[in-house]
Formats: C-alpha cells, structure tokens, sequence
C-alpha cells in the first residue's frame, strides 16, 4: 500500500481503535459496578481499574493492591461476561458488541484546531492543481521543515507544502541557502511526509545536489522520493543546463517544480537577495524561461520577487500553475515560509532576512518567548511544580515506613 493511502487511512484505523476501546471500557464498567463474588463464595471482592476507567465495588482498593488469584478471577469475569453478551448479540442478529467496522460514527471527530472539512481530505495531485488553475482557484503553497509544522500546514488545508532550502535560514541559522547539504533536507524531508496527507509534498534540490551531473541529479531526487516522502521536487533556473536536467528528471518519472525570478541559490551571482525583471529585457527573458521551463515537462514553476506586472505576463504566458512569492497577486498561488507568516522571527538573524513581501499573520514568536519567560521565572520563585503538578504519591503506609528508613537511618 502506498504512503499516500496509508496516510489517508490511518486517521479512520486510530479512531476505530478509540472507539472500540471505549466501548470496552464502558462495558467493563458497567460489569464491574455488580457485586463480584470471591472464590470461597464469601462477600463481594471489590475492585477498580484506576488508568483505564474500569470500576467495581464500593471500596478503593487499587489494581496494584490485588492478589493474582484476586486479577485471574476479574479477568474470568470479564471474559465470561463478553461471551454471553456476544451469544446474545448473535441470537439477536445484531452486531457483535466488541466489532470494529470504519463506519461514519468511527471517523474521529475534529476538535479545536483541527480541520474538519470534505475538501481538505482529498489528497492534491499535480493533476489536481493543474485544474485549480485551470478553473482559476488560487492555489496555497507554504514551507514546513518538521512533523509539527507540517500538521500544522495539513489541518489548515494547504495545498502544497515545500521543504525548502530555506530550511538553512529559519531552522538551521545559516546566513543563506547554499551550505545547506542534500542529507539536511532529506532528514527534513522524512519529518514532513510523516506528518502531511492531504497537501501534495515538493522537497527542494539544495545547492550542489543537481548541478554536477544529470545522473547526479536523478540519484539524488530519486532519493528524496524513496527515502524522504516527497512526490516532486523542485530545482532553481531555467539555463540550458538546469532545463536539460528538468527534462532528464520529468523523462525519468520524477515530476518537476521550476522556480524562476529571485533565485536564492544564485545568492553570490546576483549579488544578494535581489528583485528581478525590473528592466524590460530581464522581464522579458522571465517569460521565456516560464515558457522553456513548461516545455521541459515542469508542472509548475515558483516565481519570486518580481514586478506584479511581470508575474501576471509569465503566468498568461503558460499553461502551468505559477506560484508567486513576493510576485504580486496575479500568479496561480501563493507560497510563504512558515517561519516568516507566523512571525517566528525574535531572533536577530530572523529579523534581518525577513523579506518586504512576507505577511505576518500571528506573532507566535513574541508568544514563545513569553511563555517560556514566565516558566523560567516560576521555576526561580518555586512556584512550579507546585502541588497541582506534582500528582504522584506513595502508596497507603509507605510514607512512614520510607522516612523511618531514610532518617532513622541517617540519624544512626
């Protein structure tokens, strides 16, 4: 089974598990809650199962206080209980009361902050985003690096998630992208497919992972499709080299993301992070590499930093979805880096390479560094753990018995 239908399935898999388990539970109570006759026929042995809900009885003997004779007879009980309401189930011809099916009252429900919405469910193609542009429905892109981020980025409903080379940046304090390796972002990689199943997943070819050797390349992409989860990748450029690699790729069943305009990778050439396609000629020539980039097999092509103007020419220019970052309002999609959107960016070096483009959408940096600030100042005041988080105690006795030993024994 694929890891796409295996990530659409499991939600349903687990909320069966729960389910079931609940009814269990509630059976198990509802048994246990009759008087329970020990093995010499003498008064009701009295017995609860504490960490799972199962009570009986009317004392509150733990489950650790039991003898073995004691859990063998409750475990006797319970099975002979089971039976017979099964017995009954089939003479009824209903179902059994311990059956697991994946009906509608097994799919887990949403709770708060989780998305619960038909859409969001089916699993993005490239097909699928092919005909959200054909339609004119904007498509959602953002980055994820890790199994947090990237259920975060699931339940929102994006479309497409990226892990990208900005990874270097935002997570791994570089100053740019270019020391970034392949094994970094494959790592990355394996931590977002485990944690996305809706949003179709493109991991980025870092710097130096594609350039060397088309037979390089398609060792390396291949890679982060096997090993890493993703189901396309995406490379910077659209020179003879880069578009011949691009082709090579597509020819040998890799689908490919082209990205034009700004292209980080390109850092020390260009001269730094730079706009491009301010002149004519340059926004001319973007047009052309959407256009080389569409004829070289790519399904979309992400365009940064360039005049809105310009995007909105390239885009009506091809037939493949444009995804725009910092490139006006006329692409297919947009895409933004999570760390950027979210305001994750206390830090110094996040601050300086936040782009003008980026929106911030929370502040959930200034909220991380608040919360952490008022723990450090409890734990200073010994205000936590307190006694509300401190819930473990000894058993019945043992209290006494431990300080007689400890300081009886310092004492001597």
């Amino acid at each position: 089974m694929s890891g796409r239908i295996w990530r659409s399935v499991l939600p349903a898999l687990r909320a069966g598990g729960a389910q079931r388990l609940a009814r269990v539970s509630r059976t198990a109570a509802e048994g246990a809650r009759r008087a329970h006759t020990g093995p010499q026929g003498g008064s009701p042995m009295e017995w609860r199962f504490p960490s799972r809900g199962f009570s009986g009885g009317s004392t509150p003997d733990d489950l650790s206080e039991a003898t073995p004779e004691d859990l063998k007879k409750i475990i006797s009980d319970l099975q002979a209980r089971l039976s017979r309401a099964e017995s009954a189930a089939a003479a009824a011809g209903a179902p059994a009361p311990f059956e697991q099916t994946l009906s509608p009252e097994h799919i887990q429900k949403a709770t708060k902050g989780e998305v619960h919405d038909e859409r969001k469910k089916k699993c993005v193609t490239i097909v699928e985003l092919q005909k959200m542009r054909d339609a004119g429905t904007p498509i959602a892109m953002a980055t994820a690096y890790d199994f947090p981020s990237a259920v975060h980025v699931d339940n929102a409903g994006v479309d497409v998630v990226l892990v990208g080379d900005s990874v270097g940046m935002v997570v791994l304090g570089y100053d740019t992208t270019l020391p970034v390796t392949f094994d970094e972002i494959l790592h990355h990689c394996k931590a977002v497919s485990r944690g996305c199943r809706r949003p179709l997943l493109v991991g980025d070819m870092p710097f130096g992972s594609y350039e060397v050797s088309t037979a390089e390349a398609q060792r390396n992409a291949y890679r982060l499709l096997k090993e890493g989860g993703m189901e396309a990748i995406k490379l910077e450029g659209a020179d003879p080299a880069r578009l011949h690699t691009a082709e090579v790729l597509v020819k040998g069943g890799i689908a490919v993301m082209g990205h034009i305009g700004l292209t980080p990778q390109s850092y020390s050439t260009l001269g730094g992070f730079r706009a491009q396609g301010r002149h004519s000629k340059a926004a001319v020539e973007l047009v052309e590499s959407a256009r080389r980039l569409e004829g070289a097999g790519c399904f979309a092509t992400v365009v940064e930093c360039v005049p809105d103007e310009v995007a909105h020419a390239l885009t009506e220019a091809v037939s493949i979805p444009t995804i725009g970052i910092g490139a006006g309002q006329h692409t297919s999609g947009q895409v933004l880096v999570y760390h950027d959107l979210l305001g994750m960016m206390q830090h110094p070096h996040h601050a300086k390479v936040t782009p003008k483009f980026c929106k911030q959408y929370s502040a959930v940096g200034a909220t991380i560094n608040a919360a952490l600030t008022q723990y450090v100042d409890e734990v200073r005041a010994r205000e936590f753990p307190g006694a509300a988080y401190s819930p473990y105690k000894m058993a019945k006795g043992e209290l006494e018995a431990f300080r007689a030993k400890v300081w009886g024994a310092g004492a001597g």
